[in-house]
């Protein structure tokens, strides 16, 4: 019970879509509705306020960060296993892509799963991150650092720590992302994919 309950307060808390609270915090167009049209830190940044970018971007990692920071730090006083952190880290990571409050339309993941990925081991957070900014850098592609980097994410994981639990969620999460850049994949193929801090139009403030 206690677990399932866990579960249900992870997927609330990445329910949160910060891209939206942020946006409305600086008046600027839903994020849902100009660019890529994903709600993130990618696409905010397509309105040209970098601030927003940087707190959506914040926001975002630390609530699974925090998710899976609290049962890990609780683990023994809850009277949980790893099962319920490997639950915890998906479940925050699924709120995200599928915000209940925010009709299920969510974003990608990529900062989410950083702050779960940090949230789980520091070394394996800092790895797949300094992938992402080494491709993105050379590149210039977020999406495509995304998905170099989700792949890498399991294999550090297995490196560092075997077959775990948690390694079950980091490659599901993996997954995930790699499916939700199908439109990018397609994008990258065909020459078409935005870069890193391209404006959008649509990206005006009210």
């Amino acid at each position: 019970m206690t677990t399932i309950l866990l579960t249900i307060a992870a997927y609330l808390i990445g329910s949160i879509s910060f891209a939206v609270v942020v946006s409305k915090f600086y008046g600027l167009a839903d994020p849902r509705t100009y660019g890529s049209g994903n709600p993130g830190a990618t696409n905010v940044l397509r309105s040209g306020n970098k601030g927003a970018a940087i707190w959506t971007l914040a926001g975002d990692a630390f609530k699974g960060w925090l998710a899976v920071w609290l049962v890990m730090h609780f683990q023994e006083r809850l009277g949980v296993g790893d099962e319920a952190i490997a639950l915890v880290a998906l479940a925050v990571f699924i709120g995200h892509l599928w915000p209940v409050f925010f009709r299920f339309v969510g974003g990608k993941g990529v900062a989410t799963a950083l702050g779960v990925l940090l949230a789980l081991n520091i070394w394996l957070g800092l790895a797949t991150l300094a992938t992402w900014l080494i491709v993105a850098y050379a590149f210039r592609y977020s999406s495509l650092a995304a998905l170099i980097a989700s792949v890498f994410a399991p294999f550090y994981y297995g490196l560092l720590f075997g077959v775990e639990p948690q390694l079950f969620a980091v490659v599901v999460m993996s997954g995930l992302l790699v499916w939700r850049h199908a439109k990018n994949i397609g994008n990258l193929m065909a020459g078409k994919e935005s870069r890193i801090g391209s404006k959008s139009a649509g990206a005006k403030k009210h």
